[in-house]
């Protein structure tokens, strides 16, 4: 699977229900031996089941949407242990699980797929054209 975006993160951007620069926006490290993405189906972080998540960011800070293109400050998981992890999944968190809707799926990352030894993990969204995601 390449990076793409959830059919219903696309749709929270359309009917406004997801403001990228205003709402808490979070990313979860994925094991993808306990995860299978679907994008026209998975609509909430409620999809992804507990054993496949092995960390979770805060918010994301610094975020930009200059020309449809989003972008946030790199982020850094800290201490982690768990599964080897194959994917990044971004998400508006509500604070509920069932309503926390799924943005975006990125599995071809420099350094993915990560191994975690206790220690941090940073994750230095792309510098391109295109950032974290164009719309």
């Amino acid at each position: 699977m390449a990076n793409a975006l959830y059919d219903k993160g696309r749709e929270g951007f359309l009917d406004g229900s997801i403001d990228w620069d205003t709402n808490t926006i979070k990313v979860v490290l994925v094991d993808t031996n306990d995860y299978t993405v679907n994008l026209a189906t998975h609509n909430n972080l409620d999809d992804i089941p507990s054993a496949a998540r092995v960390a979770t960011s805060g918010a994301l800070t610094g975020k930009t949407v200059t020309g449809g293109v989003a972008d946030a400050d790199d982020v850094t998981f800290s201490s982690v242990t768990g599964d080897q992890s194959e994917a990044l999944i971004i998400y508006k968190d509500t604070g509920t699980e069932s309503t926390s809707r799924l943005i975006a799926y990125i599995d071809s990352a420099t350094g993915l797929p990560v191994t975690p030894n206790g220690g941090d993990i940073s994750v230095v969204f792309d510098n391109g054209s295109n950032k974290i995601f164009k719309l």
